[in-house]
């Protein structure tokens, strides 16, 4: 097989690279060792956001950049991003109202949307938003950002690409690449061996593992350095009513947020943790449940305690160096570093953010065009992703499916039109009833939404289906995980 471009790294950015790189009329092709949004890519705070944050160390630009990213990704899958209203409580304690008004202000001026509401000042002595508070708390304010479920965002965007005509190996190994005839021989391994094949040039997107694939694999000789910065989470039953989150500033300044999450749960995160290397998967600790906790604490009459959390993440984000000592202040922006080894071109991505893998996508073929064949030129700010091509807003995708499938459980028909869009209706396919979609695996999980994931979404273990591809892992039984891998076994055997 001869490819115009590989991808390396099935994350946010490597799907987005892909897709926009097939899209243009390349040949494509993307490897990744693990699963689809497997690690960091599936473990963020699931925003969709300009980052209100960053204006305090004047990233004005990222912000602004970031802020167009979202509107263009609510167009893209509307059912998957969506506004979320934000309220930040605020104490003499804090900076001036007047100096967090005005940021707020600088903030809407960058957005100039009409999707997402303008911030404003609440009173907090009453009311749903108080409702959660302690009194010491009576003026606040409220804004709007985006929310996304961060592992479907991963798929929908290797789906596109497939349908662009991507080929996309999950679960397989960049093994070696070899400079040859001004681009690279490659070699790769999955469960079944080894396959080899040529690419014009490759694209390094593997994240926290990035620095580690530039040396083993592509050969650079002096890979920069990353700071690794983990980030923790934890879930815990509802705290309070309401479809809003909370931006609270913990004592050491850094920011928590407090998010509604699967109906009957609250996310809270994240932590700022910096680590050594990748060699185990990130765990959260019990000091990190305890300052998330205590966080919360400071601004809720009843926060969660430790024994509350019924689940808990880490992911790791891979922070470009750039000398600074304390990681909170460092660029959330991407570095991309082009390669020419022995004639080959190669691009490796450092850092970035969920909600501009779009823009970076764009960026890295631009930096790399030399190399690639000249195709098409850059369709992604338009283009719209798997299950998003629905009119009337989400609402009105989901009166639609129950119109279709008034069968279908209550709390199954919203799951599906969040998740899937418009994909929801091939999911039915033509079963007239509950028993046409086949026998229930898990509460909540029957054999055809199963099928789909296996055959079209790469899912390929319990987990992955559990975990990325829907939440049900939250509300499984004991002994869910089991039944789910048995049936797994007899799909791939036919039995």
């Amino acid at each position: 097989m001869t490819l115009d471009l590989l991808v390396i790294g099935g994350g946010i950015n490597g799907v987005g690279i892909a897709r926009d790189a097939a899209g243009r009329g390349l040949k494509v092709a993307l490897l990744e060792a693990g699963d689809l949004g497997g690690a960091t890519s599936s473990a963020s705070s699931k925003l969709i956001h300009g980052g209100l944050r960053y204006l305090e160390t004047y990233e004005f630009g990222l912000v602004r950049a970031s802020l167009l990213e979202r509107e263009i990704l609510a167009r893209a899958a509307p059912h998957l991003v969506q506004p979320l209203t934000f309220v930040l409580p605020h104490d003499r304690f804090q900076r001036p109202r007047w100096m967090i008004r005005a940021g707020l202000f600088l903030y809407d001026c960058l957005a100039h949307s009409d999707r997402f509401a303008r911030s404003r000042a609440v009173d907090l002595n009453s009311g749903v938003f108080a409702a959660p508070l302690k009194p010491d708390f009576r003026h606040g304010f409220t804004y709007s950002d985006g929310w996304t479920d961060d592992a479907r965002l991963v798929i929908l965007n290797a789906m596109d690409a497939r349908l662009r005509g991507a080929e996309i190996w999950p679960r397989t190994r960049a093994v070696e690449a070899r400079p040859q005839n001004s681009g690279w021989h490659v070699v790769a391994e999955d469960r079944r061996g080894r396959r080899e094949f040529t690419a014009k040039a490759i694209v390094n997107a593997t994240g926290p593992w990035a620095s580690e694939i530039d040396r083993r694999v592509l050969g650079v000789a002096k890979p920069p350095r990353l700071r690794l910065i983990k980030g923790s989470h934890i879930i815990a039953p509802r705290l309070y009513p309401g479809d809003h989150a909370y931006l609270l500033q913990a004592t050491d300044g850094r920011v928590v947020f407090v998010l509604p999450f699967e109906d009957d749960y609250h996310l809270i995160g994240t932590t700022e943790v910096e680590i050594g290397d990748m060699d185990a998967p990130p765990a959260v600790t019990p000091a990190e449940i305890s300052y998330l906790c205590d966080a919360v604490g400071r601004f809720f009459r009843h926060p969660p305690r430790a024994e509350d959390v019924i689940h808990s993440f880490a992911g790791v984000r891979p922070l470009y160096d750039d000398g600074r000592a304390d990681p909170s202040k460092m660029s959330r922006d991407y570095v991309l570093k082009r390669h020419l080894i022995d004639g080959a071109t190669a691009l490796s991505v450092y850092g970035g953010k969920l909600t501009t893998y779009r823009r970076l996508a764009e960026a890295a073929l631009k930096k790399i065009s030399s190399a690639l064949p000249q195709r098409g030129a850059p369709w992604t700010h338009a283009g719209v992703l798997p299950g998003g091509d629905f009119f009337g807003g989400p609402e009105a995708l989901l009166n639609a499916l129950r119109e279709r499938a008034p069968w279908l459980p209550e709390e199954t028909a919203e799951r599906w039109a969040r998740s899937y869009g418009a994909m929801s209706f091939d999911i039915l396919a033509k079963a007239r009833n509950r028993s046409e979609l086949g026998a229930e695996i898990i509460p909540g999980l029957c054999e055809q939404e199963a099928r789909h994931l296996v055959r079209h979404e790469w899912a390929m273990t319990a987990d992955d289906i559990l975990w990325r591809r829907t939440r049900l892992g939250l509300t499984a039984p004991s002994g869910a995980a089991e039944a789910l891998t048995h049936w797994l076994a007899r799909e791939r055997t036919g039995g």
